[in-house]
């Protein structure tokens, strides 16, 4: 009998994921289809702060485009292989729901693959509020996920806790904290939406 994947805490998981992960890149880069990135507008010298950042697979691309790009993730070891690959990326272990920053910082905060692994993401959401400058962009990525996956590690799979949230709601609870909604779009495999992605606005 195969034996079960244990399901673990974001942090605990990603740090024993970190050294493979990035072998499922375009399989993750899949759940966007470039999406993403074409909606955020001009990036040079603005200031982001990626949140949930992994590897860097949207930090990364950010910082190419001229973006002064701040990674955040809960995972030291995801975050360091981002700083071997791009020097000039400023990395930080912290918790996406007490973000470390002081208000009206940032002119964008992106999130892809976060949401998922947050039981209740009004928390993260009034943060990004915080310190987002006036005007400033919240981009996020709320995969259709019932069933977490399991993910490869060198110890052998898991199974990283995960939550799945109905689209509604996560525009529900944008508006609740005052953003406004600037896209609202569904990545589609045939009929089935497959990933969210929304841009709201400070």
């Amino acid at each position: 009998m195969a034996k079960k994947a244990k399901v673990l805490s974001s942090e605990i998981g990603y740090n024993l994921a970190a050294a493979v992960y990035d072998e499922n890149e375009n399989y993750l880069n899949s759940f966007e289809q470039g999406e993403l990135i074409p909606l955020l507008g001009a990036l040079a010298d603005k200031k982001i702060l990626d949140v949930g950042a992994g590897t860097g697979r949207l930090s990364l691309p950010l910082a190419n485009r001229g973006a002064k790009v701040t990674a955040l993730d809960v995972s030291s070891n995801m975050l360091d292989l981002i700083k071997k690959k791009n020097s000039k990326i400023e990395i930080i272990v912290g918790d996406a729901e007490s973000l470390p920053f002081e208000d009206n910082t940032f002119d964008i905060v992106t999130a892809a693959f976060l949401i998922v692994h947050l039981k209740n993401p009004t928390r993260f959401f009034d943060e990004a509020y915080r310190i987002l400058k006036d005007g400033g962009i919240l981009a996020v990525t709320n995969i259709n996920q019932k069933d977490p996956p399991q993910v490869k590690t060198k110890q052998g799979n898991i199974i990283i806790e995960s939550f799945y949230h109905r689209p509604e709601k996560i525009i529900e609870i944008l508006k609740s904290l005052a953003f406004s909604i600037a896209e609202n779009i569904f990545v589609k495999e045939k009929e089935l939406w497959i990933n969210q992605v929304v841009v709201a606005r400070k």
